[in-house]
């Protein structure tokens, strides 16, 4: 059972990494002459708000609250990821999402992902 919570506490990490993808996507697409600067800058905001608010260690984000916030940035991706025309994508990456964050809420699972 560890090596398959280990899997995914992985593939929720591979989450987190496609989260801030999306958002760097949108960036990319609607920032017209800036879209180098949106891309990268909103690729930035949500490593720091997920580090701040959303990861295992966060230090503002303990229980119900970490939840929501990470809920809300995985539904926000998916809208960006739709708006950016990538409307399969986002079922896909939504879907994913929920799969991979609902095996880590497994008590033998999340008890790996403490800090």
């Amino acid at each position: 059972m560890i090596i398959f919570g280990w899997i995914v506490l992985g593939l929720v990490f591979l989450g987190e990494a496609l989260t801030i993808s999306a958002f760097a996507d949108w960036g990319w697409h609607n920032g017209g002459d800036w879209k180098w600067l949106l891309a990268v800058g909103l690729a930035a905001l949500t490593m720091i708000g997920w580090w701040m608010f959303a990861s295992p260690q966060a230090k503002l984000g303990e229980g119900l609250l970490r939840d929501v916030l990470k809920l809300g940035m995985i539904v926000v991706a998916t809208a960006a990821l739709w708006h950016s025309g990538h409307e399969t994508g986002a079922c896909i990456f939504l879907a994913f999402n929920a799969v991979a964050n609902a095996l880590a809420q497994i008590p033998s699972i999340k008890v790996l992902a403490r800090p």
